[in-house]
């Protein structure tokens, strides 16, 4: 083995690009980044573990967050303060996917990604505040019914920091629904025509996904089943919108 090719493993080839190694090795630092950001910020957010509680439990109306093991109370702060530190540093992570991504990308894919990755932020923070704001206090409120002198609610820290995180991350996952209609809209790979045809099909559907994606009660499944049908009906605008520009597009290069 030739000693240039020991000591200079990220040479770049004859034409510019970068070999293989550099990629993994631009790769390697990125994740590295991402990850020291994620460390920082999960060690912060410990410091502030109270005041999350506070927040993920003020839908609880002043109930209190249990624990029935000693290690439980302890492993629910980190986990909680881990979760807290990713979405801290998600600006962090976001920014490493893009730069190493982008330099590959020709003008044209450059802003169909920054467009697609802006959509895709811009939803799954309506559908997470939707859940925080809306949904999740009708949701609790409902359960709560349930409660009588002989049936006292308590919620266990780590079974509702799950029910939290899953509840929010199935609402930020189906507001992505209308991004994904404009997408395929864009592709020629849907219609406006289809999405109205199938409106019935669509319904058993949004039925059977909002089962799989909620935590297994009716309640829950039918609040995210409505939302789902109004993304399901801004769906098809959005395919009409990519429609038409495509037909735009299609006149002005005749």
């Amino acid at each position: 083995m030739h000693n240039w090719e020991v000591n200079h493993p990220v040479a770049k080839n004859k034409d510019g690009t970068m070999t293989v190694l550099e990629h993994l090795s631009e790769l390697r630092r990125r994740l590295l980044l991402a990850a020291a950001a994620v460390l920082a910020a999960a060690l912060f957010c410990l410091t502030r573990v109270a005041w999350l509680r506070q927040m993920i439990a003020a839908p609880l109306e002043g109930r209190p967050l249990i624990y029935l093991s000693p290690p439980e109370a302890f492993a629910s702060n980190l986990r909680l303060a881990i979760i807290a530190g990713i979405v801290l540093a998600s600006p962090v992570i976001i920014y490493q996917v893009v730069a190493f991504l982008y330099p590959a990308l020709t003008r044209r894919e450059k802003i169909a990604f920054l467009c697609a990755l802006a959509g895709i932020c811009f939803f799954f923070g309506c559908g997470v505040w939707f859940a925080y704001r809306i949904v999740l206090p009708f949701t609790i409120l409902f359960f709560l019914q349930y409660a009588s002198p002989s049936l006292d609610p308590q919620f266990i820290i780590s079974d509702y920091i799950s029910f939290f995180l899953s509840f929010h991350l199935a609402f930020g996952l189906v507001f992505q629904l209308p991004l994904l209609s404009w997408i395929l809209g864009r592709m020629g790979l849907l219609t406006s025509a289809f999405l109205k045809r199938n409106r019935k099909y669509a319904l058993l559907i949004i039925l059977i996904v909002a089962a799989v994606i909620t935590p297994p009660d009716v309640f829950s499944q039918l609040v995210m089943a409505g939302p789902l049908l109004i993304l399901y009906e801004i769906g098809i605008i959005m395919v009409i919108i990519s429609e038409k520009k495509r037909r735009r597009i299609g006149q002005a290069e005749l």
